[in-house]
């Protein structure tokens, strides 16, 4: 029996085989991540305040989450970098069952907050429909009643930013989910994310779904400003950052086209520090860790903006900068730092504008810790049109083929499109160790001779900021 709000009392896939393989050694794994030994046995998973601290125990050991959001990425390289759990964000209808999750985060010794996909009105969902809440409800309980005593899971995570919903009774819906798993599951806490922290929200939340045993934040460039929330809003309860990253692509600056700025892979991973040690490591007494995001790869307005690996499987460098963190030391080999990429000679806050058909110079300039050999790819894609919230799947803007000579290199002569319009240049960078640096440039092409009706497109919107911290 639970005893107030918060506080409960004092893929890629790996193959069939080597799963298996993996799981006979499932033991060996558990012993040395203090899990128990035998795998059908659940973890006992409590929050213990302890001298006016909160910590979280997984079997009466202290546990401070190291963790990840991972989106088909790789629980390997997660064990392999010092992280010790991963979040996820829905149980079913991902790329991968709950069972496979669970499975091979047990057999690299990792804990799953394990995400229970509670609908939202964007997607069509109503709270005002008795029957598609009870259904909901349903489909929700037989996904706990399955995975319930998985030794590898940590904590439910009950509906995610359900904050963007405008109807008050998703809280309702989320505090009946809440107290159906802590009477089916005595085991694993509950939380539910909130996009950002605002104390009416949390207030609402509080009031309408108190069966939760602690609410989960996500912030990315406004993380910097939690430690001034908590204390303004006497914050004096448990928490966990279950996402945190890169600046969003809703709060930088934009060019005046429109076109959001995302900064390259070394400016992120200088952030990705920063907002770690100014914010998340300082908070002993009610943090209980965090899962960063991305680990893996991802399409949200460019295919490279939240994602820690590229596409085709590279680390970059906040994979470094995490590995840091979570060990104490840095990878035996690191990421290339970018010392900047340019087009025309000028940056990508800089409002660059093109003539269809013209021929301009783009460089880029790296150098590689390690000394390593670099090689280069570059490429244009169409300025992404989605505007989706919360993470929803977005389509890949196209690639423009053939407008680049000596792709391979780092000084480019680049064709401007003949289709007047909003356009992304890449650059990428590879040491040929399984690392890579990025950046991007957005510019805008105009017809030759450039019409009004070009120069009014171009200069609509607002002017670019860039937000560097």
């Amino acid at each position: 029996m639970k005893s107030s709000f918060f506080i409960q009392p004092v893929f890629e896939s790996v193959g069939a085989l080597v799963l298996a393989a993996a799981l006979q050694s499932s033991a060996l794994h558990a012993a040395s991540a203090g899990q128990p030994s035998q795998p059908e046995a659940p973890a006992k998973v409590q929050i213990r305040n302890t001298g006016g601290r909160y910590l979280l125990f997984v079997n009466d050991q202290p546990f401070y989450i190291k963790g990840a959001g991972i989106e088909w990425g790789s629980p390997e390289k997660l064990r392999e970098h010092g992280g010790n759990s991963f979040r996820t964000w829905t149980a079913e209808g991902g790329r991968y069952g709950a069972q496979q999750v669970l499975d091979r985060a047990w057999s690299n010794g990792l804990y799953v907050a394990m995400g229970l996909d509670v609908d939202h009105e964007r997607r069509g969902f109503d709270y005002n429909n008795t029957n598609s809440v009870a259904k909901q409800f349903e489909l929700l309980k037989s996904q706990v009643l399955q995975y319930r005593n998985h030794p590898a899971l940590l904590v439910w995570v009950v509906g995610n930013e359900l904050n963007f919903e405008k109807n008050p009774k998703v809280w309702d819906a989320v505090n009946d989910l809440s107290r159906m798993i802590h009477e089916v599951d005595p085991n694993h806490p509950t939380t539910t994310t909130l996009a950002g922290f605002k104390r009416e929200t949390v207030t609402v939340v509080k009031t309408r779904a108190p069966d939760l045993d602690f609410i989960s934040f996500q912030m990315y460039y406004d993380i910097i400003n939690l430690p001034k929330y908590l204390r303004e809003a006497a914050w004096d309860k448990p928490y966990i950052v279950t996402e945190w990253g890169a600046t969003g692509h809703w709060e930088c600056g934009k060019t005046a086209w429109g076109a959001p700025i995302e900064n390259n892979s070394t400016t992120k991973a200088d952030l990705y520090e920063k907002r770690f040690r100014a914010v998340i490591e300082p908070d002993q007494r009610l943090c209980l860790g965090s899962y960063v995001f991305l680990w893996g790869n991802k399409q949200e307005r460019t295919p490279t903006w939240y994602g820690m690996f590229l596409n085709s499987g590279e680390e970059t460098e906040p994979v470094d900068v995490m590995h840091h963190i979570w060990t104490g030391n840095w990878p035996t080999n690191r990421s290339p730092r970018l010392e900047g990429v340019w087009l025309d000679g000028k940056g990508a806050v800089q409002n660059i504008r093109l003539h269809s058909g013209q021929t301009y110079t783009a460089k880029v300039a790296a150098v590689d810790p390690d000394h390593d050999s670099l090689t280069y790819r570059w490429e244009v894609m169409e300025e992404s049109a989605e505007t989706k919230i919360g993470g929803d799947a977005e389509s890949k803007p196209a690639q423009v083929p053939n407008l680049i000579d000596a792709p391979q290199r780092s000084e480019i002569s680049l064709h401007a499109p003949a289709k007047p319009g909003a356009y992304r240049l890449f650059a990428y960078v590879f040491d040929s160790q399984g690392h890579a640096a990025h950046a991007n440039i957005p510019f805008y092409v105009e017809s030759s001779g450039g019409t009004q009706a070009d120069a009014a497109a171009a200069n609509a919107g607002q002017s670019p900021t860039s937000r560097q911290d």
